[in-house]
């Protein structure tokens, strides 16, 4: 940073600062003293005028108001008490007319002295008192049934009741006008007449169903005209409560009407409730979108309940389908969008339910063909599972699909989302393709064909997902309005969303990569995105493609496996199309599918042994041909990457050959002999080196000590020593050329191959000779080592030695620990690790020494 003034300049001007902010400091300091001061005197000043009962210094605990709100409360509980334990008790001791005196006299009272409270502005005693006078209303009614008329049924009389106190509370809510319960309290008492006057009458559920109807839009009514809020809500709260009773009832009656007949009053009182919806919602903005969705799902339901009674039982779910494809017709009448919205809510609610009841189809499609794993070759499994209404899922999949393709140009106003539009519409069509040889129960052939068919289909839109977007258009494009621009290639694809690649907008042809492409070459590009920030269509579209492309494979493979035709066909087609799909392919894409060819090239190679009758063993030999033709691949490829996932898969291979291979020894050997040359032909490349050269010499030594321990030799070091020699003589010679080069590459098989079966072979010896040379030829390498200052040698030699020397006193430790008392053991182990925790710190610093010195040397 440099200085503006010079440096004397600044620090003299920095010291006046800082004296003008400690004067100014002094001042405010000064100042609230005084104000302190002033406060302390007002308090003392005010003291004598504070109340008797309150202390100085604290607030009231509830002002005037709330205190004066809890004791009318408590008051009028009180009264409402007492005039029930009158009616209840008192009342049979007094006559007829001292009845009647009493009670209207109260009632009247009760009832009148709001106004005057109200004229003196004691809203709250006002309250209190106009509630004990609703609570008198209703003790009337019931007082009036006990005196006059006991015989009355009692759900006509509570009925009639509950209608004259609504309509009396209502014409007294508006007469006083400053009170806030007898309206709201109207609208309660509302909820009960007609439900109870449609039970008292015995008529059945429909009837209820339709007096809850009649009460639901009363309560719509008086939500749309009342201006007190708490009037609308609990209008608004019966409404919901009458009106979804009404339409649950209904949709129970028409679900469970059996013929054309029945089913028409349920459709009517279905079609009352959604017309009554579906005008709440024009009238109320606010809740139009949840509104008309019900409203929008009851008319499906009427109509869908119709038809469903003249088709078949399978086609049910078609039927309702097809009245929900209709709503979105009406889209394009004009009303407010808040019914538009809820109109396409409902047909999409409609039309997810039932894709989701088609799902079990197609989970059935492809889960069903692994009960081949049971009998192999055995033929085609019996299906015992029968899902309710299969035979029309691909229809529904189908139709859903289309309604979903169409959805833009019905609903511009909507503009679904591209991708979602897209990838949605092709898992639907290729669910429906899946699920159609479960539908029409066909045999095994023409099924396998249809799986293969779906995968080459998916495989071929994941790899030019283009082509596929180019026929589903958004809601602009519908209305012809113009596409967006051509966007830079993204890392799953490298396509870009007008439907070409890369290479091809720039005029080129789109080739693979060869072997001197730049590794990562095809990932340079940032994930496209629109421009509302959601992924780009071509990638989420080939993203979903390769999904269902992969399932359909694994399905087809496993139903392959049926029959030995089926399976050579599956897994020959599965390998020319995923390898065709990863030369066409780009990006992630290409990747996944190159290792899907690889584990279906490896399927195919164990199929042809297992028809060849070969046995285990001779198949995981023949295994090895998958990493072979690999390796060679990834040279041919070079740094493209695609070459190190396809090796990779292949790399998996090789422990099933070693798996097969187990019972049979000297194959073993051979396998891991085999797969050694591979790793090694792979090391030669230098971007391979570090991980193959190891995995080629571990190979080699393993290799080397099974067909010693197949051939029962007694003395290895016959065998290994004459290798061992050369190899560190080839050893010392890299490092001469090379000194940076590992001790680990260059004397590490050396040492292993003689070491570890000479360490194996004097475990399983009873003499002496061949424990002591081993001791004394690990010492020389170890001591060899530390003096060069070479990690392999070292390690190798001091494990080699320690476990040579363990096994040399394991006799002698197991009869001294035999010969001490039983408790002597735990109590050492104890003292080991309180004196290791003592001087933990010690041994951490101890072993980061000795990882240190380890990692210093070569």
């Amino acid at each position: 940073m440099e200085n503006v003034l010079p440096p004397a300049e600044e620090l003299r001007l920095i010291d006046r600062e800082l004296v003008q902010l400690d004067a100014r400091r002094a001042q405010l300091l000064t100042r609230r003293a005084w104000l302190l001061t002033a406060l302390r005197a007002a308090d003392h000043t005010a003291a004598p005028a504070r109340g008797p009962g309150r202390p100085q210094g604290t607030a009231a605990e509830t002002s005037p108001p709330s205190a004066q709100n809890v004791l009318l409360t408590l008051g009028g509980i009180l009264l409402t008490v007492a005039a029930v334990a009158f009616t209840l008790v008192s009342w049979g001791h007094m006559g007829i007319g001292g009845r009647a005196l009493v009670l209207g006299a109260v009632t009247v009272t009760a009832l009148g002295t709001p106004f005057l409270l109200l004229r003196r502005r004691l809203v709250s005693t006002a309250e209190s008192v106009a509630a004990l006078g609703l609570v008198l209303t209703v003790l009337d009614a019931y007082a009036l049934r006990r005196a006059v008329l006991p015989s009355t049924d009692a759900l006509a009389y509570t009925a009639v009741a509950a209608a004259v106190l609504a309509a009396v509370w209502a014409a007294y809510g508006h007469a006083v006008g400053g009170l806030r319960l007898p309206l709201p309290a109207a609208v309660v008492a509302g909820q009960l007449p007609l439900p109870l006057w449609a039970l008292a009458a015995g008529d059945g559920v429909e009837v209820t169903a339709w007096a809850t109807l009649a009460t639901a839009g009363l309560d719509v009514v008086i939500a749309l005209t009342a201006r007190r809020a708490a009037v609308r809500a609990l209008a608004v709260a019966g409404a919901v409560t009458a009106g979804g009773w009404s339409l649950l009832t209904g949709a129970w009656l028409s679900v469970s009407a059996d013929s054309p007949a029945a089913s028409v009053e349920p459709a009517l009182l279905l079609l009352a409730a959604g017309a009554l919806a579906v005008g709440a919602a024009w009238r109320a903005p606010a809740a139009a979108a949840a509104t008309a969705t019900a409203g929008a799902l009851a008319a499906v339901a009427a109509a869908g309940g119709v038809l469903r009674t003249v088709v078949p039982a399978d086609w049910a779910v078609p039927a309702y389908l097809l009245c929900a494809a209709a709503l979105l017709t009406a889209v394009r009448v004009r009303m407010p969008r808040g019914v538009l919205t809820g109109l396409g809510v409902a047909s999409g609610l409609v039309h997810g339910a039932a894709a989701l009841w088609a799902a079990p189809v197609v989970l059935l499609a492809l889960t069903g063909p692994a009960a081949t794993l049971e009998d192999v070759w055995g033929g085609a499994p019996v299906r015992d599972v029968v899902l309710p209404g299969a035979a029309t899922a691909p229809v529904v999949l189908a139709a859903v699909a289309v309604t979903l393709w169409a959805a833009p140009r019905f609903l511009p106003a909507a503009q679904p989302p591209r991708p979602a539009v897209e990838c949605g519409v092709l898992v639907l069509v290729w669910s429906a393709v899946v699920a159609a040889p479960v539908a029409l129960s066909l045999p095994l052939g023409p099924t396998l064909a249809v799986q293969l068919a779906a995968t080459a289909a998916a495989l071929a839109t994941a790899a030019r997902p283009s082509l596929v977007a180019a026929l589903l258009p958004t809601a602009a494009e519908a209305k012809g309005e113009a596409g967006a621009q051509p966007r830079p290639a993204g890392p799953l694809t490298g396509s870009t969303r007008d439907g070409h690649d890369a290479a091809e907008s720039s005029g080129g042809p789109a080739v693979a990569a060869g072997p001197g492409d730049t590794p990562g070459e095809e990932h340079t590009s940032a994930p496209p995105r629109s421009a509302a920030g959601a992924p780009d269509p071509v990638r989420a579209l080939a993203g979903t493609a390769l999904a269902c492309g992969l399932a359909s494979a694994a399905g087809a493979a496993l139903l392959g496996l049926a029959s030995r035709p089926a399976t050579f066909t599956a897994l020959g087609v599965l390998v020319v199309v995923t390898a065709a799909a990863a030369v066409a392919a780009r990006g992630l894409v290409r990747i996944v599918v190159a290792c899907a060819a690889v584990v279906g090239t490896t399927g195919l190679v164990a199929a042809a042994g297992a028809a060849a009758e070969l046995p285990g063993h001779r198949v995981g030999l023949a295994l090895l041909a998958v990493p072979a033709a690999a390796a060679l691949l990834g040279a041919r490829l070079g740094r493209h990457p695609v070459a190190a996932a396809v090796e990779a898969t292949a790399a998996a291979t090789v422990p099933i050959a070693v798996a097969l291979a187990v019972p049979h020894p000297p194959t073993l050997a051979l396998v891991l002999a085999l797969a050694g040359v591979v790793a090694a032909g792979t090391a030669v490349r230098a971007e391979r080196r570090p991980l193959a050269g190891y995995a080629a010499a571990v190979l080699f030594v393993t290799a080397t000590w099974v067909r010693l321990a197949a051939s029962g030799v007694d003395v290895p070091e016959a065998y290994t020593l004459p290798v061992s020699v050369p190899a560190l003589a080839v050893g010392a010679l890299r490092r001469r050329r090379d000194p940076s080069a590992s001790s680990w590459a260059a004397y590490g098989p050396g040492l292993a191959a003689t070491l570890a079966p000479s360490l194996l072979a004097a475990w399983g010896d009873t003499d002496w000779p061949r424990p002591l040379l081993l001791g004394i030829a690990a010492l020389g390498v170890t001591l060899a080592g530390a003096r060069l200052r070479l990690r392999a040698p070292l390690v190798l030699g001091g494990l080699t030695l320690a476990l040579d020397a363990l096994h040399e006193l394991a006799p002698y430790v197991v009869q001294v620990v035999d010969a001490l008392p039983r408790w002597l053991p735990p109590a050492l182990a104890g003292l080991l690790l309180l004196a290791v925790g003592a001087t933990y710190e010690q041994r951490l610093r101890d072993a980061r020494r000795l990882r240190e010195t380890l990692g210093r040397m070569r």
